[in-house]
């Protein structure tokens, strides 16, 4: 049990490293003799460590040549992953395939909501709104977000496909902290309103084609904002 926990902490270590931009995407990693050393641990334990990164496709093992960090795309790992999004070197690109990734998901859950939602969460998507509307006048950013997220669930909710939500809910500590950001803008905040505002209203004409058009509108918004005010250009 002790010789488990000394590879993971080797293994988080390491890929500490990774996300901190110290083993580029690409670049040879130490061999096991220097990490050994380093970490204070065994060669075995160091090969254990490297072989659960590896296992993730975090690293790769080329023979003869050495061990070798892989770009993100290829990691496996939803942990590591969401680690990389949130700490890494290259937030601009994390952030924007963040959005990617949401439009996928949030365009074809609104379309099956609007055929599924309820009068209730009706009413809540437009009870958020009103929240956006009242903190966004009143500079309360913090429930401004609370309530631009809580919209969301909703959606992903009335969707009734259990995959989705689940999907989302580990990005969702993420998903709050990019939100703050983005939102602190108050430009990007009246967007924000408007296109909530346009998603309500589709919701309740029930219409998917409709519903899935106002939500990709709000997700190509979303991109524009953020390059606009936030990463400027």
């Amino acid at each position: 049990m002790a010789r488990k926990s000394l590879v993971v902490e080797v293994a988080d270590e390491l890929l500490d490293r990774i996300v901190a931009g110290e083993f580029a995407p690409g670049s040879l990693v130490p061999g096991e003799l220097e990490l050994s050393a380093r970490y204070d641990v065994s060669r075995m334990t160091v090969r254990e460590a490297v072989k659960t990164l590896t296992a993730q496709n975090i690293l790769r093992v080329e023979r003869g040549r050495g061990t070798y960090v892989n770009p993100v795309n290829r990691w496996s790992s939803l942990h590591a992953v969401l680690r990389a999004t949130n700490e890494g070197t290259d937030g601009a690109t994390s952030a924007v395939q963040l959005i990617e990734l949401r439009r996928m998901l949030e365009t074809g859950a609104c379309g099956l909501a609007a055929e599924r939602i309820s009068d209730e969460d009706l009413a809540a998507l437009d009870a958020f709104v009103g929240t956006m509307r009242s903190t966004h006048d009143e500079g309360d950013l913090e429930r401004f977000v609370e309530a631009d997220l809580a919209f969301h669930d909703v959606i992903l909710h009335a969707s009734e496909n259990a995959f989705v939500a689940v999907l989302l809910e580990p990005l969702s500590r993420v998903l709050a902290q990019h939100r703050s950001e983005t939102s602190a803008v108050p430009e990007i905040q009246e967007h924000a309103i408007e296109m909530h505002e346009a998603i309500a209203k589709a919701l309740r004409s029930r219409d998917p084609e409709t519903a899935r058009a106002a939500m990709d509108a709000h997700m190509q918004q979303t991109l524009d904002d953020l390059r606009t005010y936030v990463l400027k250009g």
